[in-house]
């Protein structure tokens, strides 16, 4: 249960007060801020989960330009929704949305519903994202716990356990359903979410400008470079593979992933996995003489990517052929080349088709 009689070390309508004082005056210009529409502000909470304002506002626009509503994403081709989310990453949100979308049409008549605990019954929605719809779209007052409103807490309360901790984790939530104002929750929930991106920053926080500074307990007893605590991290293991680019008469040989799993329904180049240690080249010849393509791939260079559990390190091929030479079916098929910056390639792939294109243009 939530600690729902924590002591604050300051009036929590002093904190308030100042808090909206600074946003009046420094509060970002973002886009989704316009609008009280919660289609828009369930869009832009999704995307901003680990990805920065800055990588977000343009697939903000170009995917409201494609999906203007809740009624058109719902009614959408799921591979059309990766083909707008691609590059984004964490591609299981696109997925989510698709679904959540098609749930709010059918079960709600495409309104969305306005208490935290239906939100949290569609899919992808969680309590913060739930809780930041009924904020800002509907001006009620209910807490959220992003990262920038978790780093902020730790560091008023100078909270000396791993953030992540579940016991902590429920001080938090009590600490943020006491300071939210029954009045302007709307503007006090955007101005903390913007206190903690722009100056209660994880790294060098700008405490000399922060509206808080004397509440602050991490800045009184000089915690503000180790709080928040963060939990013990697992070391995150290396993958290895191989990648193929198959090219023919201006097309490339794609193939479709499952739509369940890691990078579900997305585009990707044929691939062959490796052992630790294990030469590449042996496997694509391989890979190539199931194709029914001759044995001569050229190794290009190396790209590597992150994903959030693991590292990719990956040997990049080429080889031409013609079209006729391998069959196609529904996973497994020829791209136009020139289309491919605006397909669902997922992000390693397009580091691979990148890699490619650059060696083309220094042959030329």
């Amino acid at each position: 249960m939530e600690n729902s009689v924590e002591r604050l070390p300051f009036p929590a309508e002093l904190m308030t007060e100042r808090l909206l004082v600074w946003y009046r005056e420094q509060g970002r210009d973002l886009p989704w801020r316009i609008s009280r529409d919660p289609y828009r502000i369930w869009l832009s909470e999704v995307m901003l989960q680990q990805t920065t304002v800055a990588a977000v506002i343009e697939y903000y626009h170009r995917f409201l330009k494609r999906f203007p509503s809740v009624q058109t994403l719902a009614v959408a081709e799921p591979e059309e929704v990766l083909t707008f989310w691609a590059g984004l990453g964490y591609y299981s949100r696109a997925r989510n949305l698709h679904k959540a979308a098609q749930q709010v049409v059918a079960v709600y008549n495409g309104e969305f519903p306005q208490s935290v605990e239906l939100l949290q019954q569609l899919p992808g929605i969680g309590r913060s994202t739930a809780g930041a719809i009924v904020c800002l779209a509907f001006d009620r007052p209910e807490p959220i716990l992003d990262g920038n409103v978790r780093r902020v807490l730790c560091r008023l309360l100078a909270v000396q356990e791993p953030a992540r901790d579940r016991k902590v984790e429920q001080r938090l939530w009590g600490v943020a359903k006491l300071l939210v104002p029954v009045t302007f929750a709307h503007d006090y929930t955007q101005a903390i979410m913007d206190l903690g991106a722009t100056v209660c920053r994880p790294k060098q926080p700008d405490c000399l400008h922060c509206p808080l500074i004397e509440m602050c307990l991490a800045k009184k007893h000089d915690l503000t470079a180790v709080v928040p605590v963060a939990s013990k991290s697992k070391k995150v293991p290396t993958r290895r593979q191989a990648i193929l680019l198959i090219e023919a008469d201006g097309k490339k040989l794609i193939r479709r992933r499952k739509s369940e799993g890691l990078l579900g329904g997305m585009l990707e180049f044929p691939t062959v996995d490796l052992w630790a240690g294990a030469p590449s080249e042996p496997e694509v010849r391989e890979l190539l003489v199931g194709y029914g393509c001759s044995d001569s791939p050229e190794n290009i260079g190396s790209i590597r990517h992150s994903y959030s559990h693991f590292k990719l390190e990956a040997d990049v091929y080429t080889h031409r052929c013609r079209v006729d030479t391998i069959q196609a079916d529904l996973d497994l098929f020829w791209h136009p080349d020139v289309d491919l910056d605006h397909s669902a390639l997922h992000g390693a792939h397009k580091k691979a088709l990148a890699l490619s294109r650059a060696k083309e243009k220094g042959k030329t």
